[in-house]
Order: structure tokens, then sequence, then C-alpha cells
């Protein structure tokens, strides 16, 4: 089994990658692969709402310009995935943000190819926001019919410096907690499904309240 983590941060080793890896190290302490990529670096444009996925049905984006379909394609092929992002006016990185409008767009229009996948989300801030960042966050996972792990608090470590969420005892014991939990509910999922099949997923339907 597998995780992708996903660092939304320009810091590459800032505190949500060391939140990010607190969780890994659980994962990994339960034999569960992990492979962090680092969102917050590259250059990613938002969603244009082109609809040119919904109609190639192809499972990708039409903007071949930026990694975005290679991490769909990585998200498609893992058992599990970690969003993590740090808060910038009490919300998700504006990299982060473009990246998950359009990956999980093209999976929920391609049949929902992140369905029944164990999905969670962190975020790391120096004093306040962390929550509605992963409230954020967690609204992809719910969405795509993800199954949620949860931890003793909500998902947030706090520090301002690279490094400064390891001092914060409580946020340290959320990623760990956090990483036990997936990894026996990817064990538990990745055992029962021989045995009760998922329900198939059913095709969208759609109300607009103005016509």
């Amino acid at each position: 089994m597998k995780v992708v983590g996903f660092n939304g941060s320009s810091r590459k080793k800032g505190n949500t990658a060391c939140s990010l890896s607190a969780v890994f190290a659980e994962l990994e302490k339960a034999g569960i692969e992990t492979e962090m990529i680092h969102v917050g670096k590259e250059k990613i444009q938002g969603c244009i709402a082109c609809h040119g996925c919904v109609k190639n049905q192809n499972e990708a984006c039409v903007n071949e310009d930026d990694p975005v379909n290679e991490w769909i394609r990585k998200i498609k092929e893992a058992d599990g995935i970690l969003l993590g992002s740090p808060v910038h006016f009490s919300g998700v990185a504006g990299t982060m943000k473009s990246f998950l409008d359009r990956a999980f767009f093209v999976s929920s229009v391609n049949g929902g190819l992140f369905r029944h996948k164990v999905g969670a989300a962190v975020a790391a801030v120096r004093r306040s926001g962390g929550l509605p960042t992963v409230d954020s966050l967690n609204h992809y996972i719910n969405y795509s019919e993800m199954i949620m792990p949860s931890s003793n608090y909500w998902n947030v470590a706090h520090g301002l410096n690279p490094g400064e969420m390891e001092q914060d005892g409580e946020g340290k014991q959320i990623m760990d907690v956090l990483g036990k939990n997936m990894a026996w509910i990817m064990k538990v999922i990745e055992h029962g499904k021989k045995r009760f099949p998922g329900p198939e997923p059913v095709a969208k339907t759609m109300t607009n309240f103005i016509r």
C-alpha cells in the first residue's frame, strides 16, 4: 500500500512538510510506502472551466504545462493521500488550491478516480486560521467519496520557522495519532474489500435552481 502526500508550502522543508512527515512516520512503521510531492514550488494555473476534461474523458486536464496530470495519476494509483498546506489569510495556499481544483474536478467528471481511497488533510500555521484551512482541504476529500481518518484533535500544528512544529507537543501528537489511524483504516479496507466490495459509482444528479 502507498500514501502520496502533497506539500502545498513554498518551503520544501517547512512546518507543513514536517507535519506531513510526522504522519508518514507512523504509516511507514505500519509498512505503508510514502511519497512526498512538493506542490508549492511549482507554477500551477487555476482551473479555467473549459470543461475539456469532461469532453475528452481521458482522466487528464487539457493544460499539460505543469505536473498536475502526473499528480492525478499518482493519486489514482495510490491507496491514500495526504493534503498539507500552510495558512494564507486563513485559507489554503494559492498554488495548492489551483492544483486541487483541477485534479479533483478531473476525478469527479471521469468516473470518480479517487473514490474510496483514504484521505486526510493537515495545516501548519503560526497562530490562527488553521481550522478553516483544514476544513477547506477536507471539502475535496468529502466531495470525492473518500474515507477520512481522524485524530484526537483538529489536524493543525503550530510553528513559524521551519521545524518549530516539533516543539508543539500537542500538534506533533495529533499528526502521530492521525498516522496510526490512517494506517489502521487502510489495512481494514484492504483486508475487507474482497469480502465486502464497495458500492458501484452512480451518475451525478445535477439540480440547478436557476433555469
